[in-house]
């Protein structure tokens, strides 16, 4: 049985379309992802499920009953569901200890598990305005958690987080499921952010739902540029430099050949594959990015090491079982 069944949703606001009709499913522990550019109506998407937007069609249901929206209820919100925003909306100057017992529903030993879990135990005689953004989110985070919800919505919840602070999150939200049986939907444009975590991942692109998949899937088999461009680099190849990268196999017409970087190999300039000139070579530590000119094409290729300099001549191919034709 499903958790989570979005049904059919639109929403128009002053005559303007925010989110076509889309519907999709959740079960109880998938770990479900939106994705999307920014404006693409994710955030308006996870509102709606919240009960927290009125939705202009359609129906969504969440833990065995409809959600309402504001205009069906006095108090936004819906049972056993619980949603964290980008801001943690915490109280003023209360301590984090009053702050959380206000909210807990739980007997003391869950309750001090949940404040483990959040990395927050030593954070109780701190006050509110005293506590670092990370700390602020990973507080706001418990104080949901206290009330034993079965579905947790995440709107960006690392948006505003340094590099430390959003890997604690992050380590904590994996944790959710296997610890506390709660399934989380969580939306964000950073592809470091779904790829690892999601099991399936929603795009949207406009208000419309473009593709649905794996992250697998959706890395190396995306539905067209602007999906491709949202889960990481990727080269789009064209014309004769195509059919070079992939000698024998039978080109789709009008098709581009979209490979990430990764995905090129770099060869001795005169073997087979792609030749070109280097334009330029750039370090990122874990790896180097080569730049190449094809016939008419320029591409990046990642490699761990490399000798070439701008200037020299090489031969650029595709490794094998990768690169994905796609139309445009």
């Amino acid at each position: 049985m499903d958790l989570l069944t979005v049904a059919n949703i639109s929403l128009t606001e002053n005559g303007v379309t925010v989110l076509q009709p889309l519907s999709f499913t959740q079960k109880p522990g998938q770990k479900l992802a939106l994705a999307g550019e920014s404006g693409a109506g994710k955030s308006t998407l996870l509102q709606i499920v919240a009960g927290l937007i009125q939705p202009s069609t359609g129906e969504v249901h969440a833990n065995g009953s409809r959600v309402r929206g504001p205009q069906e209820t006095l108090v936004p919100g819906h049972p056993g569901v619980a949603y964290l925003s980008q801001k943690s909306d915490l109280p003023h100057s209360l301590r984090v200890e009053q702050v959380l017992r206000y909210a807990n529903k739980r007997p003391e030993a869950e309750a001090q598990a949940v404040y483990a879990l959040c990395r927050i135990s030593h954070l109780a005689q701190r006050r509110t305005d005293q506590l670092s953004g990370g700390e602020q989110q990973r507080v706001a985070l418990a104080r949901l958690l206290l009330g034993s919800p079965a579905l947790l919505l995440l709107d960006e919840p690392f948006s505003n987080l340094d590099r430390t602070h959003k890997r604690i999150l992050q380590s904590i939200i994996e944790e959710l499921g296997t610890r506390l049986g709660i399934t989380c939907l969580l939306v964000s444009h950073d592809a470091t952010d779904v790829l690892p975590w999601a099991d399936e991942i929603l795009v949207l692109h406009r208000g419309r739902l473009v593709q649905q998949g794996t992250p697998q899937q959706l890395y190396h088999q995306p539905i067209d540029e602007a999906t491709a461009a949202l889960f990481g680099d990727y080269n789009l190849v064209r014309g004769p430099d195509r059919r070079a990268l992939l000698p024998g196999k039978r080109h789709q017409k009008d098709a581009a050949l979209l490979v990430r970087p990764e995905q090129l190999r770099l060869e001795a300039a005169d073997t087979k594959g792609a030749a070109g000139t280097v334009q330029a070579v750039r370090f990122f530590g874990s790896y180097y990015e080569v730049e190449v000119q094809l016939k008419e094409n320029t591409v990046r290729v990642r490699v761990a090491a490399t000798s070439l300099r701008a200037g020299d001549t090489a031969a650029v191919s595709v490794a094998a079982n990768s690169g994905w034709e796609m139309r445009g």
